[in-house]
């Protein structure tokens, strides 16, 4: 089984509340954009965005230039007929991170919990290749990955932890450290995901 299938399979046997990952409100992306972005005119994506209700959110905060990214078709088609007629406003891209070729830059680039899912080394370097194309100089980093004592796995796959160290040194020095945290993710079954939040800005 491929990744693409993988994740589509994951989607449809699960309802989006009953994933890992669920936010009923991603508050704490929602925050931190607040803090490190000014205004709501600037390019937003989303990476492995999912049926995350982000975008829901950012929508109605009155941005209006959204893409999502994700592998799996099935998350997606499931956010579109979520939004409705708003999905229209969005740019839907179904594609592997690790093998897409930006066509635009973005001001904001949002990734909660895609990063860790690269466990091999040529991965992560396809995903800077991308992260360089699709930002420019002043472009917001808004990255969550499993923390040094975080979960090994997820939804069957083993992954990758790190800190606000190991994850600066995987962008590389064409991104500033602006601001890193903790947080204790509660799971919809209410078990905790310890998580590490950076935020960057490309130089």
């Amino acid at each position: 089984m491929n990744e693409s299938d993988h994740w589509n399979r994951v989607y449809e046997e699960k309802a989006h509340e009953d994933v890992s990952w669920f936010q009923q409100l991603p508050s704490i992306s929602l925050a931190a954009i607040d803090r490190h972005v000014s205004g709501h005119s600037g390019a937003f994506i989303d990476i492995g965005g999912g049926e995350s209700l982000l975008v829901d959110h950012l929508a109605a905060r009155g941005w209006k230039d959204l893409t999502v990214l994700d592998i799996s078709g099935s998350a997606l088609a499931v956010a579109k007929q979520r939004l409705g007629e708003q999905a229209v406003m969005v740019r839907w891209i179904i594609a592997d991170i690790t093998r897409w070729r930006p066509e635009r830059q973005y001001d904001v680039w949002h990734d909660r919990a895609v990063f860790h899912f690269l466990t091999h080394r040529d991965q992560r370097i396809a995903y800077r290749t991308a992260i360089l194309k699709a930002t420019h100089t002043g472009s917001i980093v808004v990255m969550a990955t499993f923390a040094p004592d975080g979960p090994e796995r997820c939804s069957g796959l083993a992954v990758e932890r790190y800190d606000s160290r190991t994850l600066s040194n995987e962008l590389g020095s064409d991104f500033e450290l602006l601001e890193d945290w903790r947080e204790m993710h509660q799971t919809p079954w209410g078990s905790g995901q310890s998580f590490n939040w950076c935020v960057f800005r490309r130089v």
